[in-house]
């Protein structure tokens, strides 16, 4: 309920205290932040759901560079995060969503013009593909952002809903472009479609077009509803979050977590191509793809209140041992002899971004707990950045190592990640409270 106490301007601000906070302000913040959150994640994977047909439509890119392309958005999504994580307490709430989804129109655009011409260089394609970090890069300052907004007891479940549905902008770009390019947008007739290799017809520009005016709609309501609360410091002053320790181990455990869900969330796609293409009957990988992170966001936000109730530290620790145990299994179907052996393989990558969505709600209800609040705000801007990482570093090590050889080496990745939730976090008498 909104309080009188509260001042006009929010100047007093502070959550932990309901005669200064404004619980239904705070969930509009929420919303609004939320919806352009899940734009901003359909941008940043906009290209994985568009490179599987640039060669339909007359380019000519091979198995490496369509790995690049799909990779950079990762780079330039931990890059820009480590941007972000620093805005929030300097520009203030409405001024970062409102202006990072603005900039989000600049890739669409892009995207949207690049597709029509086959001839347009790779060089081209690699800075438009990099422009869509920003998607990525808007994570870390919307969800410390947002943190401000909440008192900890209610942490979980308002980031984890955040978060959540905000994930849901990768499984939908991926499930939306296989339809939205079968045909002409509503007044869009002046762009004509594209002529196939097979003879056909695609709209492959509707797959950036579609988003635009829904981030418009997104970039009005952020000057409408958001406001700024009085949480600020300078960059120097946020660099604190780095002299301490759990910083440090609550970014490796977030890569695990996160940095798994965004980096298969990327390749997948392209990796049952690589795996299965190869048989008669081969699965369509654009048919599946979205599936993973669909679940993924799904068990992010339903997990919120759990973490809420029980405590991030455990959730985090169920998430380590499960994300381990499905590489493992996936890692038996990635030399398959049939084409059968798909639907074991789907099952087990299904389950890694399953657990690793209920890993993202534990870590993000952890780190409210475990650091004061506007460090808390800098260590979840920092660690997403890491993890944000997660696509470059996935389509990096698929463009050299087989497979297998990669699979391996992220299970040994998960379980370490494990020890360290256990020994810092989940045993009893852990020395930082989570």
């Amino acid at each position: 309920m909104s309080n009188a106490t509260l001042a006009p301007d929010l100047s007093n601000w502070d959550p932990e205290n309901a005669a200064t906070w404004d619980e239904r302000r705070a969930w509009r913040t929420l919303w609004v932040t939320t919806y352009n959150l899940t734009l901003a994640f359909a941008v940043w994977y906009l290209v994985s759901a568009i490179a599987p047909r640039l060669n339909l439509v007359g380019f000519d890119l091979t198995k490496e560079q369509l790995y690049w392309l799909v990779a950079l958005p990762g780079l330039a999504g931990g890059l820009m995060r480590l941007v972000f994580m620093f805005l929030p307490p300097v520009v203030g709430t409405r001024t970062l969503v409102g202006g990072s989804s603005t900039l989000l129109l600049l890739p669409m655009i892009g995207w949207t013009l690049a597709v029509r011409d086959a001839s347009t260089s790779y060089t081209t394609l690699l800075v438009l593909a990099f422009a869509t970090g920003i998607g990525g890069g808007a994570f870390a300052g919307f969800m410390p952002s947002t943190s401000y907004f909440f008192p900890r007891r209610m942490s979980g479940t308002a980031l984890g809903l955040q978060a959540g549905i905000g994930n849901f902008g990768v499984s939908l770009i991926q499930f939306l472009v296989p339809w939205v390019v079968g045909f002409g947008l509503l007044g869009t007739a002046a762009l004509t479609p594209q002529q196939t290799t097979e003879g056909g017809q695609i709209w492959l520009h509707n797959a950036a077009l579609v988003l635009i005016p829904w981030v418009v709609l997104g970039i009005v309501l952020a000057a409408v509803v958001l406001r700024r609360v009085p949480v600020q410091a300078n960059f120097r002053q946020q660099l604190d979050i780095f002299r301490e320790k759990h910083t440090w181990v609550m970014t490796a455990i977030y890569t695990m977590t996160f940095g798994a869900f965004s980096g298969f969330a990327a390749q997948l796609g392209l990796l049952i191509t690589n795996v299965y293409g190869g048989f008669e009957n081969a699965p369509d990988p654009l048919k599946f793809a979205f599936l993973g992170p669909l679940l993924g966001s799904i068990t992010r936000a339903a997990w919120g209140p759990l973490c809420d109730r029980f405590g991030g530290a455990v959730w985090t620790l169920v998430s380590g041992i499960g994300m381990t145990i499905s590489t493992v299994v996936a890692l038996l179907f990635l030399t398959p002899t049939d084409v059968g052996e798909f639907t074991w393989f789907l099952v087990a990558m299904l389950a890694v971004f399953t657990f690793a969505g209920i890993g993202n709600a534990g870590t993000f209800k952890q780190m409210p707990m475990i650091f004061p609040r506007r460090q808390a705000g800098g260590v979840i801007g920092f660690t997403s950045a890491i993890a944000a990482f997660g696509p470059f570093l996935v389509g990096m090590a698929l463009s050299v190592w087989s497979p297998s050889a990669f699979f391996v080496g992220a299970a040994v990745y998960f379980a370490a990640c494990t020890v360290l939730t256990w020994v810092y976090y989940a045993r009893p008498g852990a020395p930082r409270p989570s």
